[in-house]
């Protein structure tokens, strides 16, 4: 609990830090605002930015780019904006580049919840776990008891990000063994689980959702506390056997350190704004994404909770990344 207030506490307080990127007087945004999306096309982050661009444009006042710069989990984007100093260079991606990598990699090139400030958490999503029709399994005692027998592979978007996790979690609940092929982000991933290379797969449920739909991938449970809106034959991995399981996360928003609060809540308030749109809800719901858009605040908070609950996971899997 004492972690949980600690990282709170710092993510809060850089929030209040005195400006050193901007100048007070200075109206913000006064020049293009970059989204640097910190994993590739076509990730979630990317797909909310992408929808959100045209309407942060309008209330901005200013050309609003999006730009991805995937690679290490979201490390190397998030480097990036953390020692970005124009003051309108902000980072989209996961929140497992300030809950999930910082129990992973030794050697990061910035401190996330002293280098960054949380602006919001956009939405929540979760992961789904698919295999190729021709693997032969339709549930998840099927995988594990196949698995058991001969390790199978599993695809997921890279090393430590949210799918791979997600499995890991699993496979250490069930003590069950399967080799993990990572990829640089979701697209691939998908395409060598239709294709059959890789048997399985962990991946977003907005990347490999359609496919489930159109049948030629088997959806075999989700990583939510509750089932897909979009996949309700498909089970939670809970409801599939492994009590308590729960691997839900959010795509979120953050700036440098030393940013004035008041371009943090300006910034806060206007991606709210367009995430509560009724028709980006509206498209974000179809994709099994939930609207969030939560203050910096209450995203710091649940940012160091979750980071204290994913310690503890990354501890007992003794999963290290460098």
């Amino acid at each position: 609990m004492k972690t949980t207030h600690t990282l709170a506490a710092a993510c809060i307080a850089a929030t209040m830090t005195f400006p050193v990127l901007l100048h007070a007087q200075e109206a913000w945004p006064n020049r293009p605002v970059r989204l640097l999306v910190s994993f590739p096309a076509g990730a979630p982050g990317d797909l909310i930015a992408r929808m959100i661009q045209p309407a942060l444009q309008q209330s901005l006042g200013q050309p609003v780019v999006v730009d991805n710069k995937p690679g290490a989990g979201g490390n190397i984007g998030a480097q990036e904006v953390a020692r970005a100093t124009d003051g309108h260079t902000v980072l989209v991606g996961p929140d497992t580049m300030f809950t999930i990598n910082p129990h992973l990699y030794k050697k990061l090139g910035f401190k996330p919840t002293s280098d960054l400030v949380p602006v919001t958490q956009m939405a929540s999503f979760s992961q789904l776990l698919v295999c190729n029709p021709g693997a032969g399994v339709k549930t998840l005692p099927a995988l594990l008891e196949a698995s058991k027998r001969k390790p199978l592979n599993y695809a997921s978007g890279g090393p430590g990000v949210p799918g791979h996790m997600a499995m890991e979690m699993l496979l250490a609940a069930t003590q069950t063994q399967m080799q993990h092929v990572p990829y640089r982000g979701p697209g691939p991933a998908v395409q060598d689980v239709l294709g059959g290379s890789v048997p399985c797969g962990f991946l977003a449920s907005p990347v490999v959702g359609p496919f489930v739909k159109e049948g030629r991938l088997v959806g075999i449970a989700s990583s939510s506390a509750k089932r897909l809106a979009s996949q309700p034959d498909v089970p939670t991995v809970a409801e599939a056997g492994v009590k308590d399981y729960d691997a839900t996360f959010t795509e979120m928003v953050a700036m440098p350190k030393g940013t004035p609060p008041a371009v943090v809540n300006r910034l806060q308030a206007e991606i709210a704004r367009a995430l509560n749109a009724a028709e980006v809800r509206a498209r974000l719901a179809t994709m099994d994404l939930d609207v969030v858009a939560n203050t910096p605040e209450e995203a710091a908070r649940r940012i160091a909770a979750e980071s204290a609950r994913w310690g503890k996971v990354a501890a007992r899997i003794q999963l290290q990344l460098d």
